[in-house]
């Protein structure tokens, strides 16, 4: 990691530019995809497939034989550890429903919301080099809590896992698409995969871009998201192993993670650094994590006023404090997708089983998104009822301002019931 210490703030904006590459370009490339999609179907589909995965499919969706034969093909420790994520996931979820409350504004007149789920959600999952069946637990849970009435899968990858964990979010509706296309099939429809309302899921660059294309068609998504990053804010009680494994946590993602180490101590910086070293030389995924680690950066800082400044301003999807007080700092943080409180708080428990959603605003958009919660996946619509009483109570104002804008039929609409 390179090290910088003590920059001007001027500098922060360079400093902390995330690895990513020209997005005009990238949807200049994902723009013809979706275009085939839309035009061709199944048969845009099938090309991609052979030309980019260079696999031949006969049939669109994953075989019923596949998804039933997963379950056998796990450890039984696998899956006991999924069964656990899965109800820690789900209990906090589960939390997140909320009660329809009347409120009557004034006599007669009473106004509430009532949640629904959305009716039509897709799934998408990539294949890439890790199979990520904790991120079905992650998007499927909550649309089944939503209880949304179809939910599509889409994902290159046949890992037993990813197919189990489909399973237990009673998922049924998968299918062997992936990239920019498999958005396109969600958006847009073909003879095999349903149109939905709303995509999920998090993939590389092409796929983002293609989820923000979609989203300019009117078809919801749940965030732009980019690749996976981490900034950790450390001080003298931190431990730099563990600073150092939550670091490589997130670079071991791909060659474009970046991982940020803010810091006022150098002997802290030093020390994360020798750990890194040593971490890295033993890590199977070695190759990616060292060229994330190019991209990334330990900054030295002043004192925690400047580090918070900081750190704000860089929005991580994922914040660990590994400072004293840890819950007291975290009140001074505005803009994080998620934070990670002391020493024993890894950031990989969000990833897959402390409760949380690991489906988080990427390249700085925790300035202006949350991460996926129940909420991702419901609508909240208003209902009101107004009784006679209540319509001679609130009329005179209704019909004061109708005819202040000029509205007289909004007016006339009272007048009639007076």
């Amino acid at each position: 990691m390179k090290i910088i210490k003590y920059p001007k703030q001027s500098e922060y904006q360079a400093l902390l530019t995330r690895p990513t590459q020209d997005i005009s370009v990238i949807e200049q490339r994902v723009a013809p995809i979706l275009s085939r999609v839309k035009n061709e179907g199944d048969a845009a589909l099938r090309d991609f497939a052979l030309t980019f995965d260079k696999v031949h499919l006969d049939s669109l969706a994953m075989p019923v034989e596949e998804i039933e034969k997963a379950e056998s093909l796990l450890s039984e420790d696998l899956k006991k550890a999924i069964h656990q994520a899965y109800s820690n996931i789900y209990k906090f979820h589960e939390a997140q429903k909320s009660t329809p409350e009347k409120i009557e504004t004034m006599s007669g007149v009473t106004c509430w919301r009532k949640t629904v789920g959305i009716e039509k959600v897709g799934v998408y999952i990539p294949g890439g080099t890790a199979p990520l069946f904790s991120t079905v637990l992650m998007l499927g849970i909550p649309a089944q809590i939503a209880a949304c009435r179809e939910v599509v899968l889409c994902t290159p990858s046949n890992h037993p896992a990813i197919l189990y964990a489909a399973s237990l979010c009673g998922i049924s509706k998968i299918f062997r698409i992936g990239g920019a296309q498999a958005v396109a099939a969600m958006a847009y429809g073909t003879e095999s995969i349903p149109k939905v309302y709303k995509i999920f899921g998090p993939g590389n660059q092409y796929v983002t871009a293609a989820k923000m294309l979609v989203n300019k068609e009117g078809v919801a998504i749940d965030m732009p998201a980019g690749p996976s990053e981490v900034a950790v804010y450390a001080d003298d009680t931190a431990n730099p192993a563990f600073v150092a494994a939550d670091l490589l946590s997130q670079a071991e993602h791909g060659i474009d993670s970046q991982v940020l180490l803010v810091s006022t101590s150098e002997k802290i910086i030093d020390a994360v650094n020798e750990e890194l070293s040593k971490q890295l030389a033993v890590l199977p995924r070695a190759a990616f994590a060292s060229q994330a680690l190019e991209n990334s950066q330990a900054i030295l800082v002043e004192n925690q006023e400047i580090a918070l400044t900081l750190l704000n301003e860089y929005a991580a999807e994922h914040l660990i404090l590994s400072v004293e007080n840890a819950e007291e700092v975290s009140e001074k943080i505005y803009q994080a997708g998620s934070i990670f409180l002391g020493n024993y708080t890894p950031e990989s428990a969000g990833d897959y089983a402390s409760g949380t959603n690991h489906t988080l605003p990427t390249n700085g958009y925790a300035k202006a998104y949350s991460g996926v919660s129940l909420d991702s996946f419901v609508k909240k619509i208003t209902v009101q009822h107004i009784t006679q009483e209540g319509i001679k109570n609130l009329g005179k104002t209704i019909i004061e301002m109708a005819e202040a804008e000029s509205l007289d039929a909004h007016a006339n609409a009272v007048k009639i019931r007076l």
